[in-house]
């Protein structure tokens, strides 16, 4: 309930130098009272003694914090603890505030659901300061950055004002025909109308960069058994991370590795080889892989195609149709091997981008990282400076938007025209939490960790 006052751990759990405890709601302030030496001014970090709420014994000697509502991070009164790291003295604070009346854990994601509830955070910055915890490279940091800082809110925003303004007009028009308004106001509607939509709908034809770079740019390494797709996976990774095996078949599942490539974060899976079905008919483990391998491959941003140089293998037809894609190339390994026993394979690649490498020796290890990481540089690198969709449900809610909007434009009727227009800003409300949000909130906050 809303009316509790909530605690939790905000920092990892385990020992270590110093740890966080968040407390917020109306009753925080009790903690002065029952658990501490002193109250601290507002905002200024002091020195306290934090003792057992019942028995009075010293738990620990911390930096207390203390934010009185509506100046916090959740616009409750909040207090922060700064501990000594170690377990048993966590423990013991955390079973002090359990003996205080009304107050209780925080489930995950609560402090920022009380901030989104109290108009301190909208939900794309509720996203972005999710996304900022869950970042793992340089250009995500700075991407959830701007989103936490309401670039993306702000855009939206300018968006729906817009789209406010355009449904005045037509409003108007609509409410008092007989009255003297100002001429070709209807022209004017239907002008600004087609600007916003086309606004959107260049932020919509992105190629989905914004949300590559959230999630990752996916790499698939495909390509028929023992070739050494494996061995390629760990010297890309720089470590074993797959299993290498002369036996053709050894990977029957999805091997995930993550790579920082130039700050951009990549996704690189090594997939079961692939082969003409009727080969692998009698193994339903071998065709399983396959299935996972090709669907992984069909969903990825680019494919490397392994070869192996020294052996006499086959372009399998389905490896072929995902090179003709394009987003891919070809690497012919085992280029440590002196006898060349595959020229027809060379000649029948030569329409394809091809790099001849030795996953054992690393020989082209080093160029091949190079052209990936122009690659996801090439794809990503407009999103690293600029603000855009970075989740589906944007992405939805901008795609309903833009129906309205050309719904509106084809409407026989000024009234039907005017209703348009407000679905339209409803759909855009979505997005910042402005309307209609209650069936999103659950899904938003659940990935959030305790104490955030």
């Amino acid at each position: 309930m809303a009316s509790d006052t909530i605690y939790a751990l905000s920092t990892a759990p385990g020992q270590a130098g110093v740890a966080v405890i968040r407390i917020s709601g109306r009753n925080a302030g009790m903690i002065w009272n029952k658990m501490t030496s002193r109250q601290p001014e507002p905002r200024t970090a002091s020195l306290v003694k934090l003792a057992d709420p019942e028995d009075a014994s010293e738990i620990d000697r911390c930096l207390a914090l203390w934010f009185p509502a509506p100046a916090s991070f959740t616009g409750e009164d909040v207090v922060e603890l700064h501990l000594h790291g170690g377990r048993a003295v966590v423990n013991g604070a955390i079973s002090g505030l359990a003996k205080l009346p009304e107050f209780r854990p925080a489930e995950a994601g609560e402090f920022t659901r009380r901030a989104f509830a109290n108009d301190k955070l909208d939900l794309t910055e509720v996203e972005g300061l999710s996304d900022l915890i869950a970042a793992e490279t340089e250009a995500q940091r700075k991407q959830a950055i701007r989103q936490m800082d309401g670039e993306l809110s702000r855009l939206i925003g300018s968006w729906r004002e817009k789209l406010v303004r355009t449904l005045a007009y037509l409003e108007a028009e609509i409410d008092f025909p007989d009255e003297e308004l100002e001429e070709g106001i209807s022209e004017q509607v239907k002008n600004n109308i087609l600007r916003l939509q086309s606004e959107i709908n260049q932020h919509l034809d992105d190629g989905h960069r914004f949300e590559r770079l959230r999630d990752g740019f996916s790499i698939a390494i495909i390509g028929p058994p023992n070739a050494g797709k494996s061995s390629l996976l760990n010297a890309l990774a720089r470590r074993e991370v797959a299993i290498v095996s002369d036996i053709a078949g050894t990977t029957r599942d999805v091997i995930e590795v993550h790579l920082d490539l130039a700050g951009y974060p990549v996704t690189l899976a090594d997939t079961a080889g692939l082969r003409e079905l009727e080969e692998a008919s009698d193994n339903n483990i071998e065709l399983e892989g396959m299935r996972r391998a090709r669907l992984r491959a069909e969903a990825a941003d680019f494919r490397l195609a392994v070869f192996d140089l020294a052996a006499s293998q086959q372009l399998d037809p389905e490896t072929l149709r995902l090179l003709e894609r394009g987003d891919g190339l070809v690497v012919l390994n085992k280029t440590d091997k002196p006898d060349d026993k595959n020229p027809d394979l060379v000649a029948e690649l030569s329409d394809f981008e091809v790099r001849k490498i030795s996953a054992k020796t690393g020989t082209g290890i080093d160029e091949l990282i190079k052209r990936l990481t122009d690659e996801v540089v090439t794809k990503l690198g407009s999103a690293g400076a600029s603000v855009g969709i970075t989740r589906e449900r944007h992405r939805k809610s901008l795609i309903d938007t833009s129906d309205a909007l050309s719904r509106s434009l084809l409407a026989p009727l000024p009234e039907l025209s005017a209703e348009d227009l407000r679905l339209a800003t409803r759909h855009l409300g979505r997005i910042t939490g402005k309307v209609d949000v209650e069936d999103l909130l659950d899904v938003i906050f659940r990935d959030f960790c305790i104490g955030k």
